[in-house]
């Protein structure tokens, strides 16, 4: 497996990056040939000027990192953002909802997106935040968002508890039994949980863009985080 750039979707997330660092970073990945560089929705316009032409698309956070967002206000949210032309979309899902068991609100929370993102193409995937829920919230959860049109299910943000787990991911991928692809994020930092991942059944995976180099030199990253 001599391609895992083409999995990654390097995450320049980090709030208090200064433009020159997020550019720096977006640099990077472009040269690595990352899938996509996810990034912050101020950061659209410079990551589209240093992605165009390259093999690297654009993808922005949504609802980022909690997903608390009012129903309306991530809809909005997303028509702003395909309008500025991104390639993709990774929304947070209200996992609040999720554990009050409000399942009626996490999908139209959900398909308000999704009815945007499917009417012009752009990819979305939807982020659990699987370190706050157990292993039926994640497979029910699963399900809504396959209901709900998303295209991708996603384990974490990187932010907040444990990213992808070996566990939640195999259930993930089982529950949407190709209906959806899965992106484990969070916590792949080497070669070897990228690969592993990737022979499970994973799409895409979300990395920490300094994390990027190592992984695609067969190597680990050192540190610790996203």
């Amino acid at each position: 497996m001599n391609q895992l750039h083409r999995y990654l979707d390097a995450a320049v997330l980090k709030p208090e990056m200064t433009q020159d660092e997020a550019a720096a970073a977006i640099r990077a990945c472009v040269e690595l040939k990352t899938f996509s560089v996810c990034v912050r929705p101020c950061d659209i316009a410079l990551a589209q000027s240093l992605c165009q032409g390259s093999q690297t698309k654009v993808c922005v956070v949504l609802g980022f990192p909690h997903g608390d967002q009012l129903s309306a206000s991530k809809s909005d949210e997303a028509a702003r953002y395909i309008n500025l032309g991104v390639d993709e979309i990774d929304m947070v899902a209200n996992y609040g909802w999720v554990k009050s068991g409000d399942w009626e609100a996490v999908q139209a929370d959900i398909a308000g997106v999704a009815a945007q993102t499917k009417a012009t193409g752009t990819v979305l995937k939807v982020i659990f935040e699987t370190a706050h829920l157990n292993l039926d919230e994640i497979a029910k959860l699963t399900e809504i968002c396959i209901k709900a049109g998303a295209d991708y299910v996603k384990t974490s943000t990187g932010f907040n508890g444990e990213g992808a787990q070996e566990s939640q991911v195999q259930l993930m991928l089982k529950t949407a039994d190709g209906r959806a692809q899965v992106k484990p994020s969070g916590g792949i930092r080497d070669a070897a949980s990228a690969r592993h991942f990737i022979e499970m059944g994973a799409a895409r995976l979300g990395v920490g863009w300094s994390s990027c180099a190592a992984i695609c030199g067969d190597g680990k990253a050192a540190g610790s985080g996203y």
